[in-house]
C-alpha cells in the first residue's frame, strides 16, 4: 500500500487499524465507549537522521502511544503522522 505522502527525518506515516467492536467474550462495545485505537500498519518511512536509520519499514505494524502522532486526513482516509521515538514495538 503506497500513498503520495513522503515523511521527513524520522518521521513514520500509519494508518490506524480499527477500535475493536466486540470483546473477546461477545459483548459489543457501544461507539461511545470505544478506546481510541493503538495500533497500525506502516504506510511510508522517512529517511531518518543522519547517524540514526530507520528501524521500522512500511508494512510493520506497530503498537503507539495512545495520544501520540498528528491526525491527518489523506483520499478520505484518516493517518497518523509521528516520531519513530512514538513507536512503542513492533508486533
Amino acid at each position: 500500500m503506497s500513498i503520495n505522502i513522503k515523511p521527513l527525518a524520522d518521521r513514520v506515516v500509519i494508518e490506524p487499524q480499527a477500535a475493536e467492536t466486540k470483546t473477546s467474550s461477545g459483548i459489543i462495545i457501544p461507539d461511545t465507549a470505544k478506546e481510541k485505537p493503538q495500533r497500525g500498519i506502516v504506510i511510508a518511512v522517512g529517511n531518518g537522521k543522519k547517524d540514526e536509520p530507520m528501524s521500522v519499514k512500511e508494512g510493520d505494524v506497530v503498537l503507539y502511544g495512545k495520544y501520540a502522532g498528528t491526525e491527518i486526513s489523506f483520499d478520505g482516509k484518516d493517518y497518523l503522522i509521528m516520531k519513530e521515538a512514538d513507536i512503542l514495538a513492533v508486533i
